[in-house]
């Protein structure tokens, strides 16, 4: 696909793009965690539907003009956990399920991309819509045997020196005795700003390092599922903008930012149809956002978007007869986690109605997609083992690897 002219429609307006193997200069890691092909599928119908149309309605990127899939399997098991999944996306190495950037053996660490990045002069963020320290955002910038050492690892953010973090919170912040500093208190020692709510991001002007979190207290690690979210909660697009906002440098080298949209994982673990939808639906928001920056500098921007595994097992189109039925998901509200055992069940039994299905309430062993546009983003065209994502990544930015 090199120096091929490629025209390509986009819910945004995307300009024409030159696959001619540029060195992007700002660089896009979007990973749905959990997020497989029919995951994208359920997105894009509920979508159409939503809006009106009968079919699929794309997302902001699933129409980028690369597609490839990847495997997710871990070195010890046929199914990844988040953290082997999270390792190999951020390192380019397999690893034992359970461990954040280690050897299968815990013997050595093992550094992620962010840092060869970070180490080559381009400025770095970490985000996600659950805690920082939480095992997919975590093996960007920590090293630890147990993804459950919440505290340990959420020390190494700090220490990282990485210009901005935002997010869901922190898990554990003071320990699991609630016998330790807090995170929230260490950060500010270790050179960070710590601004607690969107609304109050203009505080991080000037600042040299920040960590963006809600405003729903330190005892909250996670945003809220977008089916319950109200007007004035932040939301993974804010997270994204606000990133944007700090990393970008007029005469900077570029930056590097890694976004994990993390609760498409837990509604697909609670079997939570219409809750997962939406939760695909809000990466696609936040993508939306980097695709506006892409717009600017689409010769110097890559945007690659991925999943560290599958979660639920998820099947469109389980019963009898050739058809899914979204309106029987239109009386639910809010998400399972605000409903009672008795709620809980009529949601189960729309999305049994909805011809919606769950092979599993944990991971699967499917592959994942792929989606890529920008500079190099031919690179990420068809099948590939995630620990070559990085790779490609480094490979593209022409970083030693």
């Amino acid at each position: 696909m090199k120096n091929r002219l490629i025209t390509i429609t986009l819910s945004v307006l995307l300009p024409i793009i030159l696959f001619g193997g540029n060195k992007p200069k700002y660089v896009f890691y979007f990973i749905g965690d959990g997020m497989g092909f029919n995951h994208v599928s359920l997105a894009e119908l509920y979508n159409g539907y939503n809006k009106g149309v009968w079919g699929p309605l794309p997302l902001s990127f699933s129409q980028f003009p690369v597609l490839g899939i990847s495997t997710t399997y871990s070195a010890s098991n046929l199914i990844t956990d988040s953290a082997a999944g999270g390792t190999a996306l951020a390192t380019g190495e397999k690893t034992t399920n359970g461990v954040i950037a280690m050897e299968p053996d815990c013997s050595e660490p093992l550094n992620s991309i962010a840092y060869k990045i970070h180490d080559a002069g381009y400025r770095v963020g970490i985000t996600s819509t659950v805690g920082i320290n939480h095992a997919t955002p975590a093996s960007f910038y920590a090293h630890n045997c147990s993804r459950s050492n919440y505290y340990e690892i959420a020390k190494e953010m700090g220490e990282s020196g990485f210009e901005f973090y935002g997010g869901g919170g922190i898990i554990s912040h003071n320990g699991n005795n609630k016998d330790q500093m807090s995170i929230y208190e260490l950060l500010p020692q270790q050179g960070y700003t710590v601004v607690e709510g969107i609304e109050n991001f203009d505080s991080a002007n000037g600042a040299e390092k920040v960590f963006l979190t809600h405003n729903y207290g330190w005892e909250v690690n996670t945003l809220k599922y977008a089916i319950d979210q109200n007007e004035n909660d932040m939301t993974h697009a804010d997270i994204v903008a606000a990133a944007i906002e700090f990393l970008y440098r007029e005469n900077s080298k570029g930056f590097f930012l890694l976004s994990e949209g993390g609760k498409i994982d837990w509604s697909s673990h609670s079997n939570d149809a219409k809750t997962t939808a939406l939760e695909v639906l809000d990466l696609s928001d936040a993508i939306s956002i980097a695709l506006e920056f892409y717009n600017r500098f689409p010769d110097e921007t890559l945007i690659v978007v991925t999943a560290d595994h599958e979660t639920g097992g998820l099947a469109l189109g389980k019963g009898n007869g050739y058809n899914i039925y979204l309106n029987e998901l239109d009386f639910q509200e809010c998400s399972k986690d605000f409903v009672t055992k008795k709620g809980i069940k009529a949601i189960d039994k729309a999305t049994e109605k909805a011809h919606i299905g769950w092979t599993t309430v944990d991971h699967s062993g499917a592959n994942v997609p792929v989606f890529a546009i920008g500079a190099s983003s031919e690179l990420f065209s068809g099948r590939m083992n995630n620990i070559e994502i990085p790779e490609r990544i480094c490979k593209a930015m022409e970083i030693e690897y």
